[in-house]
């Protein structure tokens, strides 16, 4: 006997079983003839996560390979990433999530009747993934202390996580960041059926008391000082595709949801579903924390002198908007798509400021009745004045591409824009700031006095040698070098730069052609490029059809300019197109 099941679109999701009962001659019989799994189905035009793309499809719903965006805004860095949404268990692993979160709906499973809507899906596993008072996926180190777990960035995919978790009797896993939250929560998503993809926001605000507002303080020598306001460099979330009934939406859209619980000023949570568009257009009544993402993706900067009296003074410096560039992995392509457009209207336009006065009013109740004239004159009283308006021009540029090993070289741009001369004295410093934007050391120091003659244009180099930032760096391989005029100057100016080190290479040489369940072997290097010994160095291979679990390779002690090469053997055990991802760790990074 064939049997086919139709489930109705409004199906509720999970593991069904299938019996079958026979009546013949008075005697009832019964029989089960297994189970079977419904999911959401983006290929079904009644599905709320209908999606009518297939190369959206395949992108959003079947890849099992991404790519993470990290870095700064002005120097944009990746690294591949496995879903692996087709892996063995991990279906039952998503289910057993949607299982574990069912008390988020008031305490009970409900009859599992919320299973068939995928925002209320999608709102269990944004709270499952970190947010869970004792059985979230993840937890995120307090204080970047991670000596009792994983390094989180020496996570390759989603599945080894999982895993951990699963067989962990549901315990956290330590430990992990923005990234791997919001790329474990993507698999989870494609695997329930429901388009996903991660989203990275570069200069991404976290503020407690002015959710439009991003306060960042140094000293006189330039070192920036931890306040209660992070600027952190980037930030990655997810975003869902699926028609919001709850908004009478008949057509699917992106839906923002973010994993990592954030400080909100009554505590940490996290945040989401958002509608997408209704961010650009600043309508934060209608939807889940649309204010919270609305601020991530408009606040101003504001950079503040804090001097021995604890006074604060602005400078002047040229700011930028937070939120200026949010990218994901394009569709059938390793390149990005910048998709800040559907966050924001072009900045100035009359479309983006008309919806940054409508969210303005909702945000603050005070400014409900207030002109848009009032609101533009509060903004403009709390940005810091332009460099331009002191006389000066002032920037940092890059002279090279720094490896790690190598030395930073800039060009520090000076222009006086007045018909008379300049004297000015400056304090430069650089330190270490973590990806969430927490000051770390601050481990160079160097004052310069600078004369400019009317109308003149100065170029003056910069360097920090590795001797310099090394010792310093560790996994944060962000810095930022800041230069700040001596306040007995009169005018107080600042210029800044985020400067990203890039980690050496790890190369990847197939030495023979993969196929199915056929031995295949491959060469993995990687030389030490440091004037030093590099310890405890650990090679971590993966890759989806290709091992079972993550391979790892002990390289002990790698001395200066020494290249390991490993000869590694594994088996393709399914079809598709498949990547083999090495990660390298040692006491330095």
């Amino acid at each position: 006997i064939n049997i086919s099941v139709f489930p109705p679109s409004n199906a509720c999701i999970g593991r069904y079983i299938l019996n079958m009962q026979i009546t013949s001659c008075g005697h009832t019989y019964q029989r089960c003839l297994g189970d079977f799994y419904v999911l959401f189905n983006p290929w079904c035009a009644d599905d709320p996560v209908y999606m009518d793309n297939q190369a959206h499809r395949e992108e959003y719903v079947l890849n099992e390979h991404g790519i993470l965006y990290e870095g700064v805004h002005k120097h944009i860095t990746s690294r591949p990433w496995h879903f692996g949404q087709f892996e063995d268990g991990i279906l039952d692993i998503c289910l057993k999530i949607l299982d574990m979160g069912a008390s988020y709906h008031h305490g009970s499973d409900r009859d599992h009747c919320w299973r068939n809507d995928p925002v209320h899906v999608s709102m269990v596993v944004n709270h499952m993934i970190s947010s869970h008072t004792t059985n979230s996926i993840m937890k995120i180190p307090e204080n970047n202390d991670y000596l009792k777990g994983t390094k989180p960035f020496s996570w390759n995919g989603s599945v080894p996580i999982l895993q951990q978790w699963y067989n962990g009797r549901c315990r956290p896993v330590r430990y992990g960041y923005c990234g791997s939250l919001a790329s474990v929560m993507c698999t989870v998503m494609r695997c329930l059926g429901i388009p996903s993809r991660v989203v990275t926001n570069f200069c991404f605000p976290c503020s407690i008391e002015n959710p439009l507002g991003i306060n960042e303080i140094f000293d006189c020598t330039g070192k920036n000082l931890c306040g209660k306001d992070k600027l952190w460099r980037y930030h990655c979330w997810n975003e869902s595709w699926m028609a919001r009934r709850d908004l009478n939406q008949c057509c699917g859209d992106w839906q923002c949801l973010d994993p990592t619980p954030l400080e909100t000023g009554r505590g940490s949570a996290c945040s989401g579903p958002t509608w997408v568009r209704s961010i650009r257009e600043g309508e934060l009544d209608l939807d889940y924390d649309g204010h919270h993402v609305f601020s991530r993706v408009n606040s101003n900067y504001v950079g503040w002198l804090s001097q021995n009296n604890a006074k604060k003074t602005k400078f002047f410096c040229d700011t930028w908007p937070c939120g200026q560039h949010l990218i994901t992995k394009s569709v059938g392509s390793e390149q990005f798509e910048d998709i800040t457009g559907t966050y924001k209207y072009e900045l100035g336009s009359v479309k983006n400021k008309e919806a940054y006065y409508r969210a303005y009013r909702r945000i603050h109740p005070g400014y409900c009745n207030a002109s848009n004239c009032h609101i533009e004159r509060e903004l403009s009283s709390l940005k810091n004045p332009f460099l331009s308006d002191s006389g000066i021009n002032m920037r940092l540029k890059m002279a090279n591409c720094p490896m790690y090993g190598e030395d930073v070289q800039l060009h520090w741009l000076l222009e006086n824009l007045r018909s008379e001369n300049k004297n000015l004295k400056f304090n430069l410093c650089a330190q270490i700031i973590t990806y969430s934007g927490c000051p770390m050391d601050q481990f160079w120091k160097d004052s310069v006095n600078v004369t400019l003659g009317p109308r003149e244009v100065k170029k003056i180099p910069l360097c920090i040698s590795y001797s310099q930032y090394g010792p310093y760096l560790c996994d944060h391989n962000i810095m930022k070098v800041v230069a700040v005029s001596d306040p007995e100057c009169g005018e107080l100016l600042m210029v800044s730069r985020d400067i990203v080190v890039n980690r050496p290479p790890v190369i990847v040489k197939l030495l023979s052609q993969p196929r199915l369940k056929v031995p295949c072997t491959a060469e993995i290097s990687f030389c030490n490029p440091l004037q030093e010994d590099m310890k405890n160095c650990v090679m971590t291979l993966e890759g989806c059809g290709l091992f079972k679990e993550p391979m790892t390779i002990d390289l002990g002690t790698l001395a200066s300019n020494q290249q390991a090469r490993t000869i590694v053997e594994f088996t393709p055990y399914r079809l598709g197109s498949h990547r083999l991802l090495a990660n390298f760790g040692c006491h330095k990074f």
